[in-house]
Parts: C-alpha cells; sequence; structure tokens
C-alpha cells in the first residue's frame, strides 16, 4: 500500500510543477519581448532593471532605477504616467515609487545632521531643509513644539547659490543647532564661515537627496521609513511620530 500511494502522489506533484512552468512562460516571453523592443528601437534608454505585470491586462511595468514606466507585451508601445486605481483612488505609481525609495531610517548618516534633542529625545525624525525654503521654516516652528524627540536636520541646499552660501554658514558655525534656528525662526542672518571648512557633509546630503529623489523641501522622514513631502503641521506631525511608533 505505500508504494502504491506514493505513485500517484509523485505523479501529480510533477504535473503541478509542470503546470506552474508552463503558466509563467506567457509572462517570460512578455518580458523577453520587452526587453528586446525598447532595446532595439530605443537604444537611448537606461538598462531596464526590472519587467513585471500590472494589474492591467496585457500592460507591464517597466522598471529603471526608481523610475516607472509601461509598455503593451511587446514593447511597441512605451507609457510615462500616472496608473491610479479609480476604486480605491490610490496612485499605484506613486505608491511603487515610495516603496524603492523607503528609506531605512538607521542607515542615515547621522553625522551629516544638524541634530536637535528635545525632552527624552526617544523619538526620532529627520528632515530634509533647504535655508531658504519658506516652507521648511514653517515647519520648524512647529517641530520646536514636539515633546521628546530628536530631530535630524540635513541641509539640503536645492533653491540656488544662496542657499549654498547659508548652508555653508550654518554648517560651519560653532553652534550649529543654534545658528540654524535663529535664522529659520528669527531670521537673523547666519555669520559669514570664515577659514577652512569642511563642507563635504552638504554634497553627500545632496547625493542622498536624489538617491531616494527628495526633489523638494522639506521631506520629513519617520523613523519607519515612511516619508511626507511638505511642512506637516504639529498636530499632523505627532501623529505620524505615533503610527510610526506603533510599527517599530
Amino acid at each position: 500500500m505505500p508504494l502504491t500511494a506514493a505513485r500517484p502522489l509523485g505523479f501529480l506533484s510533477a504535473a503541478v510543477l509542470a503546470a506552474l512552468a508552463t503558466a509563467s512562460l506567457p509572462t517570460l516571453a512578455d518580458e523577453a519581448a520587452i526587453r528586446k523592443t525598447l532595446a532595439d528601437r530605443m537604444p537611448q534608454l537606461p538598462k531596464i532593471d526590472e519587467v513585471s505585470k500590472t494589474p492591467i491586462p496585457g500592460i507591464y511595468e517597466v522598471r529603471i532605477g526608481t523610475d516607472i514606466l509601461y509598455s503593451d507585451e511587446t514593447g511597441a508601445y512605451l507609457i510615462e504616467g500616472a496608473m491610479l486605481d479609480t476604486k480605491s483612488q490610490t496612485n499605484l505609481t506613486q505608491a511603487r515609487i515610495e516603496k524603492l525609495t523607503a528609506i531605512d531610517f538607521d542607515t542615515l548618516p547621522v553625522k551629516d545632521a544638524i541634530v536637535f534633542k528635545q525632552g527624552t529625545g526617544a523619538r526620532k525624525i529627520a528632515v530634509f531643509a533647504d535655508p531658504n525654503c519658506g516652507y521648511c521654516k514653517r515647519i520648524e516652528k512647529d517641530l520646536l513644539t514636539l515633546k521628546d524627540v530628536t530631530i535630524y536636520t540635513y541641509l539640503l541646499p536645492i533653491l540656488g547659490p544662496d542657499s549654498t552660501a547659508k548652508s555653508r554658514d550654518i554648517w560651519c558655525a560653532k553652534d550649529k543647532g543654534k545658528v540654524w534656528r535663529s535664522w529659520m525662526i528669527d531670521n537673523a542672518t547666519p555669520p559669514k564661515a570664515m577659514g577652512q571648512c569642511d563642507t563635504a557633509a552638504l554634497t553627500r546630503n545632496t547625493e542622498l537627496g536624489r538617491r531616494y529623489r527628495i526633489t523638494g523641501t522639506p521631506a520629513v522622514i519617520f523613523e519607519d521609513g515612511t516619508r511626507s513631502p511638505g511642512a506637516l503641521p504639529a498636530d499632523k506631525l505627532e501623529e505620524r511620530l505615533k503610527a510610526a511608533a506603533k510599527k517599530a
């Protein structure tokens, strides 16, 4: 009996495996076709990292780094834009990009940030900010009201030469935190940096922003890796801090 029972079980397992392999063939064929067609017709296109199915039959996601494009199953058509789920009112493209660019908070380079500890400092939040950004000045006032939080501020001068100069003056100051908040909250012009100063951190911050597609300031990163563009008011910051703590 054991031998008799084992034979059909082995046969069924092989059949299931064969069916699964056969079912995956169209997807593999479509991916190959998309890659070949796009490489032949658009040689200037950067290397494709991934081709995968989307919720729309016959439409595939073409991922290049953290950029998302869409194609038909042959690669004859390439679509640039957002894919929306009308039922859930979700921007699927944006959700995908956010997943691809999610930040592991613990890997952020603390040495390149201005650090503020308020209260116990138990909770954590990171902010990428430009010294000439009006919304950054607005959120700075709200950040000041948060309790028991450590704030890591990454200077990200993206609004022109004056932002670069001010970031250098702030970063090179003896008390970076005091000069930063004096400028952002009280509008006290940072003293000019004199002599030699290592500003490599500002370059690294720019590279970090580029890697994580931070294209505007302020950009707020919470401890669970989620982010929020723009100046959240104090109550919303508090809500997001609590939500991030629950996930931790």
